[in-house]
């Protein structure tokens, strides 16, 4: 069973000083994507501010980005302020059982949300549904705030979710020092091999990362860096993965993709192990 999954933020639908509506923007590129599973960051899924903008649908913005084919989907609120609020969100072309936000906010100026869904995915030539655990996350600014959320997640997954149950962490981590990062391999990877050590179509780690700093023994240039988009440098947004093999990962540039959000996407193409 082929996947394509992709993480992205999209900054609230919205441009960053003038704040005008870009969300038609936004679908374009889920569009263009075109992935079974997105997990999405600053969902402004309500805004009075806005509605009343010649640019802004007429229905709440999660509901406009799924009528690109998506059935199902999953929305957590985090902040919420007088004229709306904004949160995490999954679109999903599988069926999605039951789904449920947990607060992982470190203070009161950062309201932060786990996203926890699970997906009922049949594979081609199998009798029954696999459960696929899907976990959408924004981590804090402040590093600390960072890792006691790593640390949460973490004790999430040990504590909450079938070891052999496959499992999709995405989001915006935050994460430029990749303090986070080491935390999660320490805390969910069962062996010491690494993706670059991996054969090409996966790794046998059981939380492997899809994208490493750098990318594999063939090429030393990163190919994770999704922020700013105009200009990628930073490797923020990340995919984590147990229970599937790795076969594709893209993260898209160009100025199309700049005026779509300050964030570009991180697309990757699982296969059901």
């Amino acid at each position: 069973m082929k996947l394509r999954v992709a993480t992205y933020n999209i900054h609230k639908g919205v441009t960053g000083i003038r704040r005008v509506p870009r969300i038609h923007d936004v679908k374009l590129a889920l569009n263009s994507i075109d992935a079974d599973i997105v997990f999405l960051q600053e969902v402004q899924d309500r805004n009075e501010m806005l509605r009343h903008h010649s640019n802004y649908p007429a229905v709440r913005q999660l509901d406009f980005l799924a009528t690109g084919g998506y059935e199902h989907l999953a929305y957590g609120m985090n902040a919420v302020y007088p004229h709306g609020h904004h949160g995490n969100a999954i679109l999903s072309r599988h069926a999605i059982g039951h789904y449920r936000n947990h607060d992982i906010s470190d203070h009161a100026l950062e309201k932060r949300g786990m996203l926890h869904a699970v997906s009922r995915v049949q594979p081609l030539r199998a009798r029954r549904v696999r459960d696929v655990h899907l976990i959408c996350v924004h981590f804090g600014l402040i590093k600390r705030s960072r890792l006691r959320q790593a640390a949460l997640l973490a004790e999430f997954v040990e504590q909450e979710i079938p070891a052999e149950a496959p499992l999709i962490i995405a989001g915006d981590f935050n994460d430029w020092q990749r303090r986070v990062d080491a935390l999660l391999r320490e805390r969910l990877v069962i062996d010491e091999v690494s993706v670059a050590d991996a054969p090409p179509n996966g790794s046998r780690s059981v939380l492997d990362r899809v994208l490493p700093w750098r990318g594999g023994r063939e090429t030393a240039q990163p190919v994770s860096r999704t922020f700013p988009s105009f200009a990628p440098w930073l490797t923020l947004d990340r995919i984590y993965v147990r229970g599937f093999a790795v076969r594709r990962v893209e993260v898209p540039k160009g100025l199309t993709w700049a005026r779509r959000s300050d964030h570009a996407p991180l697309i990757a193409d699982l296969e059901l192990k």
